[in-house]
């Protein structure tokens, strides 16, 4: 029966296999894709995708404040959390005219 010792050199060699065994089919990979560029005359840019053009988003504009509060000035579009000086209170009231 084999010993730890003879079982850890037995997986450090196995190891050096690997990452030769990965060295070659990086070498192997490179040359294919070196390959299918030359045969396509695709250079480097042509593969990064970041500099293609994208869908414009439109941007959102600013909304206009429909709510004030006639004491502080305060104003409220009506969007997003209700406002502390509206809490309680009818909206209709501050409605900017």
């Amino acid at each position: 029966m084999p010993t730890y010792q003879e079982y850890q050199e037995q997986i450090a060699k196995l190891q050096t296999l690997a990452e030769q065994a990965r060295q070659d089919e990086l070498v192997e990979a490179r040359r294919k894709v070196r390959e299918l560029m030359d045969a396509h005359n695709l250079s480097p840019s042509d593969l990064d995708e970041s500099n293609k053009k994208t869908t414009q988003v439109k941007k959102k504009g600013t909304v206009q404040a429909k709510y004030r509060d006639p004491d502080t000035g305060a104003t409220w579009t009506g969007r997003g959390l209700t406002p502390l000086w509206l809490d309680g209170r009818n909206k209709e009231d501050f409605l900017i005219k």
